[in-house]
C-alpha cells in the first residue's frame, strides 16, 4: 500500500519538511525518525511511503520542520491527523494536506469541550472506502452529539444541493469529521458546502457561509483514494458561552463531611452545578501542604509536592468502615462534632483523619497494596510517589520539613530512597501508608472527574506558580530552583507592600536545557484529572518578582529576568546618580510621623545618627527586615507592631535596588514615589526619575519579557489538551496580552480590576471572548464584602455602571447582587465563573447572614488562616429551590447554556 504525502509549506533556506506517524514505516510517532519529503521549489513537498498495512487499520501522522537534522518546528498536533486505510496491497492513498497552525478557536479543541461539554461518547463507524474514492476531512469541534457535519453539493451522491439528501460525515475522529465519496459517481468539477445537520430531526440547521468549495479534476485512478484534509468549518451561530462556580474543596460541607470538604463532596457540588445548568466547577490547588501539622499548613499554594494530593481531602467513607465497632462509633461521633464547626479546624481535622488512616491501613492496607490496580498505579507514579512518601516519613521522624537540617538523607540519593522503600525495611510500613493514601485519593478524584465529564461539567484545577523551598521537589531536584531568592509580587490592589510568597524562583536556563521536562510532567499529570486549569500568576512565566532573602515585604524586589540600568543610563535621564540612593533615607523631620510616641525608643535602639545633620542609618543589628522580624517575633501588642512596621518601611525607603547578579547595575525601587526618599528630591530630579521609572517598568522590557514567555509557554500549554486560563492580574506588561492571544490562553477579567488603567471599573460587554470573567476571586472580598469597603467607590459604581440615580444602598441587597451577576452573565466572555458566595448572594433566604465570614484569603497577610466553609450543607444547597431557580433563570435568560448545535 502506498501513502503519497503532499503538503504545501514555504520553507526558509536550509529547512526541510518531514512526516512521522503511528506505524513503523513512519517512525512510530518519533519525530527523530521522521520520513523526509522532497521538493523542487521549497514550497510543494511530497513523499511516497510503501507500507505493510493490515486489511483495516488507523494511521496517525504529523509534519515537522527540520534544520541541520533537528526539529525546529512541529505543526499543531493536539489531534493527530487520522487516516483509516483499507484495501488491497496495490491501494494508493494520495494525501493532500496543509500545515496546521494553532487554530483561532483552539479552546474548542481542548478536552474541556471534546471530553465534557460537547463530548461524543458514542462515535459512528469509520467512513466506508471505495476502489476510487475522494476522502474529505474537516475540523468542526463545536457540534454536540445530537448533530453532525454533512456535505451537500452539485452531485447526485451529495444530494444535488438538497440538504435533506446531504451525505452525513463520520465523527470517528471527532473533532475531525470524515466521509469518503465514490469517485466513480462524481462528474468533476465537484462543488460542495458543509452543513450542520440535526440527526434527530433530520434537517439542516445551518450552511457554512463561505463560497462553494471546489475540486477540479484530480485524475483519480483505480485503487486510489484522494484524501483532502485541513478544512476548518464555521457556521454563523451564536457563540458558545457557559457559567460556572468557583469554590475551594476544603470549603465544601455536606452531611458526610469530616469537618472539611473532600473528594466525595466534589461530586456533590458537581451535581449542584448540573442542577443549576452550570458548566464548570473551579477549585483551588489540592496538593499536600503538610509541613508542621499546624494551621500554618492551610495555605494551599505552598505545596510540598507538585503531584501528591492533600490527605485531608480523603472521603473516609469511601475507604470503608473499621471492623472495631466501638472505634467506628467514636469516629462517627467526632465526624458529627467536627462538622458542626463554622470554619475548618485544620489541626483537629487532620489529626482525626490521620488516626483513621492508621487504623484503616492496618485493616485494609496489605490487601490494597497487593491489588493489581495499586500495582499499576505504583508503576505509573513511582517516580514521584516514592520520594514523596520518604520525604513525608523523614519530615515527621526528624520533626522538620527543612531537609537541610536532617541528620541523614539531607541530600537526596535515589539509591538510599530505594533502600528505605524495600518491603523488608523497618521503615517500609511508615512509608507505604503514603502509597495507600495517595492511591485512594487518586481513585476518589478520578471518580469525581469521570462524574463531571459524564454530566457535561468541566472540572477546572489550579497550577500554583511556586513550590515550597522545603518540598520534595526542592529536595530531589534542587538544580531547577534558585533557593537564594523569594518569589512574590510587586505592590498591587491586593497589597501595598507587595507580596512575599517565600517560594524559591526557577532556574529557567536549566529548565530550558531539558525542554522544561519538570513542567511538562506536571501538566500531564494534572490532565488526568482536569479538563481546564488556571495558571496562577501567569506573569511569572514572563518574569518573576524576586525578593532578597533578608526582606520581609516585597518592595525591595526586582524582576527576574530583567534589564537593569547602568549608572550612565540613569544619568542619561538627567538624574545624577548617588550611592546614597541605595541606602535607606532616614531623616529627623519625618520620624515622628512614622513612629509617633515611640520615636525616642526607635532612636535609642534601632537607628543611629550619621555624620550628616539630622540623617540617621539603621544600626547593623537591625539593618534588614529579617533582623527586625526576629527581634519582634512573638510580640503582638499594638506598640510593637507599630514600631516593627515602621522599621520595615524605613529599610525599604531606597530609590534604587542593586541587581542581584551585577552590583554595578540597578533597578528603580517599585512604588518609591510614595516614600520619603522620593519626596526629598527636587522637582527636576523627580521629573527625571519619573521618566526613567516609566521607561523601565512600562516600556524597556516589553519585547524581552514576551520572548521569555514564548520560550516556555507554547510547549507547556500544548503539552496537554486542557483548556488554559491565565491569571493575568497585577502589574501587566503590554506583551502579556499578545502572548496570551497568540497562544489562545483565556485571560481573567475582573470588573473592579480593569486592564485599562484609565477605567475605574471594567465593562463586561467589552471583555474579550477568549476570557473568563468573575466578580471576585479567593484573594478578594466577595461582592457583598466589597460593597461595604468603600462607600464612595460603590456609590460611583451604583451610579455609573449600574445606571441608578440617588444614593446607593449601604449593603448589597439580593436584588442588587442579582443585577451585578446578570451583567456579568451577559458579558462577552466565553466563561463566567463566579464564587459560590457571590452566587448565593442573590437570595436573602440562603445567603450567609454574616458577610464578613465569607472572605477566603487576605493576600496582605502572609500568615492568613485558610479556613472558610460553606454555612449550608450541599444537601441544603441542592434543596434551596428559590436560589437554584434564580440561578437557572439567570443562566437561561443570558444564553449561557449549551446552544443546540
Amino acid at each position: 500500500m502506498i501513502l503519497s504525502f503532499n503538503i504545501e509549506y514555504r520553507t526558509s533556506w536550509g529547512e526541510e519538511v518531514r512526516v512521522s506517524g503511528s506505524i513503523p514505516e513512519l517512525g512510530n510517532d518519533r519525530s527523530n525518525d521522521a520520513i523526509p519529503l522532497s521538493t523542487i521549489d521549497g514550497i510543494h513537498w511530497n513523499a511516497k511511503v510503501d507500507i505493510q498495512s493490515p486489511e483495516h487499520s488507523i494511521i496517525r501522522y504529523c509534519y515537522h520542520i527540520y534544520r541541520d537534522g533537528k526539529v525546529i518546528r512541529t505543526e499543531w498536533n493536539s489531534f493527530s491527523r487520522t487516516l483509516h486505510v483499507e484495501g488491497t496491497p496495490k491501494k494508493i492513498y494520495r494525501i493532500e494536506d496543509n500545515w496546521k497552525n494553532l487554530p483561532e478557536q483552539q479552546y474548542f479543541y481542548s478536552s474541556a469541550f471534546t471530553e465534557s461539554l460537547l463530548a461524543h461518547h458514542e462515535r459512528s463507524a469509520a467512513p466506508k472506502s471505495y476502489k476510487r474514492g475522494v476522502l474529505i476531512k474537516a475540523y468542526a469541534p463545536c457540534i454536540n452529539s445530537d448533530h453532525c457535519l454533512a456535505i451537500c453539493g452539485n452531485q447526485k451522491v451529495l444530494g444535488d444541493w438538497n440538504p435533506d439528501k446531504a451525505i452525513l460525515m463520520s465523527d470517528t475522529a471527532f473533532p475531525e469529521w470524515q466521509v469518503e465519496v465514490d469517485a466513480s459517481k462524481i462528474s468533476f468539477p465537484l462543488e460542495y458546502k458543509f452543513i450542520l445537520f440535526n440527526k434527530k430531526e433530520h434537517r439542516a440547521v445551518a450552511w457554512e457561509n463561505n463560497p462553494n468549495r471546489y475540486i477540479a479534476n484530480p485524475q483519480i485512478g483505480t485503487d486510489e483514494t484522494l484524501a483532502i484534509g485541513d478544512r476548518y468549518v464555521y457556521f454563523s451561530l451564536p457563540p458558545w458561552k457557559g457559567a460556572g462556580v468557583a469554590v475551594p474543596v476544603f470549603s465544601l460541607r455536606s452531611e458526610k463531611s469530616f469537618g472539611v470538604g473532600d473528594f466525595g463532596d466534589l461530586i456533590r457540588i458537581i451535581d449542584w452545578a448540573v442542577a443549576t445548568h452550570q458548566k464548570a466547577v473551579q477549585i483551588l490547588p489540592i496538593n499536600d501542604t503538610t509541613m508542621t501539622h499546624t494551621w500554618t499548613d492551610s495555605y494551599p499554594y505552598n505545596s510540598i509536592s507538585i503531584y501528591a494530593f492533600h490527605p485531608m481531602y480523603m472521603d473516609l467513607q469511601q475507604l470503608g468502615k473499621l471492623k472495631d465497632k466501638s472505634l467506628m462509633t467514636e469516629f462517627n461521633r467526632r465526624q458529627k462534632e467536627l462538622n458542626t464547626f463554622p470554619t475548618v479546624d485544620y489541626e483537629a481535622v487532620n489529626r482525626t483523619k490521620w488516626e483513621y488512616f492508621h487504623l484503616i491501613y492496618k485493616q485494609e492496607g496489605e490487601k490494597v497494596l497487593a491489588s493489581e490496580a495499586f500495582k499499576t498505579f505504583y508503576k505509573t507514579n513511582k517516580e514521584w510517589l516514592q520520594p514523596y512518601a520518604v520525604f513525608s516519613y523523614l519530615r515527621d521522624a526528624y520533626k522538620t520539613p527543612n531537609f537541610r537540617e536532617w541528620p541523614k538523607y539531607s541530600i537526596y540519593n535515589i539509591r538510599e530512597t530505594e533502600k528505605l522503600c524495600e518491603p523488608t525495611s523497618a521503615d517500609y510500613p511508615h512509608i507505604a501508608i503514603y502509597y495507600y493514601i495517595q492511591f485512594n485519593l487518586h481513585l476518589q478524584l478520578l471518580a469525581a472527574t469521570e462524574h463531571a465529564r459524564a454530566n457535561g461539567v468541566v472540572l477546572k484545577g489550579d497550577i500554583p506558580i511556586g513550590i515550597s523551598r522545603n518540598s520534595v521537589d526542592a529536595w530531589t531536584e534542587p538544580h531547577y530552583f534558585n533557593l537564594n531568592g523569594q518569589a512574590g509580587a510587586p505592590p498591587d490592589d491586593f497589597s501595598v507592600n507587595g507580596q512575599n510568597w517565600g517560594f524559591p524562583t526557577y532556574n529557567w536556563d536549566i529548565m530550558e536545557k531539558d525542554g522544561y521536562a519538570w513542567w511538562m510532567k506536571r501538566f500531564r499529570k494534572m490532565s488526568e484529572y482536569f479538563d481546564a486549569y488556571r495558571i496562577d500568576h501567569i506573569l511569572g512565566f514572563f518574569r518573576i518578582w524576586e525578593i532578597p532573602m533578608d526582606a520581609v515585604h516585597g518592595l525591595l524586589g526586582q524582576f527576574v529576568p530583567a534589564l537593569p540600568m547602568t549608572r550612565e543610563e540613569i544619568e542619561g535621564y538627567g538624574l545624577t546618580f548617588r550611592y546614597e540612593y541605595l541606602k535607606p533615607y532616614i531623616h529627623e523631620h519625618f520620624l515622628k510621623q512614622v513612629f509617633g510616641p515611640h520615636t525616642e525608643t526607635v532612636k535609642q535602639i534601632f537607628i543611629e545618627p550619621t555624620d550628616t545633620w539630622e540623617i540617621y542609618r539603621m544600626r547593623p543589628e537591625f539593618d534588614t527586615q529579617r533582623k527586625v522580624e526576629a527581634y519582634f517575633a512573638g510580640k503582638t501588642d499594638e506598640d510593637s507592631i507599630w514600631i516593627r512596621d515602621g522599621l520595615y518601611a524605613l529599610i525599604s525607603d531606597v530609590l534604587f535596588v542593586p541587581d542581584r547578579s551585577d552590583a554595578n547595575k540597578y533597578h528603580p525601587r517599585i512604588g518609591v514615589q510614595h516614600d520619603y526618599i522620593y519626596r526629598a528630591l527636587n522637582d527636576w530630579e523627580k521629573a527625571a526619575f519619573n521618566r526613567l521609572y516609566d521607561q523601565y517598568y512600562y516600556h524597556r522590557h516589553n519585547d524581552f519579557w514576551g520572548q521569555q514567555a514564548m520560550k516556555k509557554l507554547p510547549q507547556l500549554t500544548q503539552s496537554t489538551r486542557m483548556l488554559v486560563c491565565g491569571e493575568d492580574l497585577g502589574m501587566i506588561p503590554d506583551c502579556v496580552a499578545w502572548v496570551m492571544n497568540d497562544l489562545r490562553i483565556l485571560s481573567l477579567e475582573i470588573q473592579r480590576m480593569p486592564k485599562d488603567p484609565s477605567q475605574e471599573f471594567g465593562y463586561p460587554d467589552q471583555y474579550p471572548y477568549r476570557s473568563v470573567c468573575t466578580i471576585s476571586t479567593h484573594d478578594m472580598s466577595t461582592l457583598r464584602g466589597w460593597w461595604e469597603e468603600d462607600f464612595q467607590q460603590t456609590q460611583r459604581y451604583y451610579n455609573t455602571i449600574l445606571g441608578h440615580y440617588g444614593a446607593a444602598p449601604a449593603i448589597a441587597t439580593p436584588e442588587l447582587c442579582e443585577e451585578v451577576i446578570r451583567n456579568h452573565l451577559y458579558s462577552n466572555s466565553i466563561l463566567c465563573i463566579l464564587s459560590l458566595q457571590d452566587w448565593m448572594s442573590i437570595d436573602g433566604k440562603w445567603r450567609n447572614p454574616n458577610v464578613q465570614e465569607e472572605r477566603i484569603n487576605i493576600p496582605a497577610n502572609p500568615r492568613h488562616y485558610w479556613r472558610w466553609r460553606m454555612h449550608l450543607t450541599l444537601e441544603q444547597l441542592m434543596n434551596a429551590e428559590s436560589l437554584n431557580e434564580k440561578i437557572k433563570s439567570l443562566i437561561g435568560n443570558t444564553q449561557r447554556e449549551i446552544i443546540p448545535i
